[in-house]
């Protein structure tokens, strides 16, 4: 009778052990998710931005079309790669972000597009953007260390794989963009 009572108690224990770091997984992939999801807000945001920047730059660059059209085909390409995964997202946003220092690379040579308010303000606009998309990107990584951590340690590996947890990508800078950037918009 005691030995049922042991096995009994024994296998609600290693049930309750289960539930919990089931959940966890449950809990860290969501945070992923959750993750993945604010990066998205703020792509939105810098794509809503992005044509009302060509449009007030557009009069004063008229000898500028190709700059324009990059930016332009940049930012449709970035929205497109949004269902590809992280990597592909990673790609096609360096790609939009070297495309819009280009731009303001060209404003430079046009002093009246520099003093324009609506461009100046698109710009602090921009910045503050970029600001919060990186530190989504940032909160998005650590989310992706902690989940890919859970699935590959230690008892917590063999529940992710019986019910196929996988491990997440990383939203990487390509190798060249991990340099610091000079930027001057006096």
């Amino acid at each position: 009778m005691i030995a049922v009572i042991v096995i009994i108690g024994v296998l609600v224990l290693l049930g309750i052990v289960f539930a919990v770091l089931y959940n966890r997984l449950v809990g860290r992939r969501n945070q992923v998710d959750n993750a993945w999801s604010q990066i998205d807000v703020q792509l939105k945001r810098r794509y809503d931005l992005i044509p009302n920047l060509v449009e007030a730059v557009k009069d004063y660059m008229q000898y500028e079309q190709e700059t324009l059209t990059k930016v332009t085909e940049a930012r449709a390409a970035a929205i497109n790669a949004g269902a590809a995964g992280p990597e592909a997202q990673a790609q096609a946003e360096n790609m939009l972000t070297g495309a819009l220092k280009s731009l303001f690379a060209v404003a430079e040579n046009y002093p009246d597009l520099k003093a324009n308010q609506n461009v100046m303000s698109l710009q602090e606009e921009l910045t503050a953007t970029e600001n919060k998309i990186a530190f989504a990107r940032q909160f998005y990584n650590d989310s992706v260390l902690t989940y890919n951590n859970a699935t590959q340690m230690f008892p917590t590996n063999i529940l992710a794989g019986m019910f196929n947890f996988t491990a997440r990508q990383f939203f990487d800078a390509p190798e060249g963009e991990t340099a610091v950037p000079k930027v001057d918009l006096r």
